[in-house]
């Protein structure tokens, strides 16, 4: 009796890898497929260039694919170019820096993107970065560590207002199957808390885009063709709540 249930509990777990693995390559197929390119390689953008009036404001927007705009087909489109120009609709000056890239990770800001963000001693920061350590499987201490080590800099050696932005459950139900989308949901519900518990830590201000967006993660003309980057409808709907609680 209990080598049958032994055999049938051995072949429900194979079943059910084999059933996420299938999942996993199917989700970085329908990317891979739909073949999505950062739409503008431009990395500063600078608004009101004329204006005299104060010293102006430098935003700069760091994190990976979402942050770059992938999805859309202009630059314009993108959630930081979109908060940039809320910023100068006052005809304040505002440059605004793009420091991004597809399939950056924690690690991959504070070894390729961090110097030159702290060099640029910014005045605002955005920070949307976790969704690739999230579906990478990045263990939640190692995230933990490296958000911690992004943060110490950001807030010790530039005076900006840092904004922290929650990780977004993303992903059509044509991209996610069921299971697979439950299983990154709680992983990103995890990391989430521990982005929540170190903005308090280093006082910084903390973005919640999740609970916002989770009514819409499901429609699929929330999507670019991947159906996992948003189009430009959904990141003209993040600018709007970023800005709106943006420090």
């Amino acid at each position: 009796m209990f080598k049958k249930f032994l055999m049938i509990s051995l072949g429900l777990a194979t079943l059910l890898s084999a059933y996420f693995l299938t999942a996993n390559w199917f989700f970085y197929h329908q990317i891979s497929i739909a073949k999505l390119t950062v739409s503008d390689i431009k990395h500063k953008y600078i608004f009101n260039e004329a204006a005299t009036s104060s010293p102006g404001l430098i935003y700069v927007a760091l994190g990976d694919s979402l942050t770059a705009g992938v999805g859309t087909i202009d630059y314009q489109d993108s959630y930081p170019y979109l908060v940039a120009q809320k910023l100068a609709a006052t005809e304040l000056k505002v440059t605004h820096l793009n420091y991004s890239y597809p399939g950056a990770k924690t690690a991959d800001i504070i070894y390729n993107l961090l110097d030159e963000v702290v060099l640029s001693q910014p005045d605002v920061v955005t920070l949307l970065i976790g969704v690739n350590d999230a579906y990478d499987r990045v263990d939640s201490q190692k995230f933990r560590l490296n958000y911690e080590s992004i943060l110490k800099r950001l807030t010790s050696e530039t005076s900006a207002r840092v904004n922290v932005i929650s990780i977004l459950l993303i992903g059509s139900k044509y991209s996610l199957w069921p299971g697979y989308r439950d299983y990154y949901h709680v992983k990103s519900i995890a990391l989430n808390n521990i982005i929540k518990e170190l903005a308090d830590q280093y006082q910084v201000n903390y973005i919640d885009l999740t609970d916002s967006t989770k009514e819409y993660s499901l429609t699929p003309d929330y999507y670019a063709a991947d159906g996992f980057h948003p189009a430009g409808l959904g990141y003209q709907y993040w600018a709007e709540i970023i800005y709106e609680h943006l420090n």
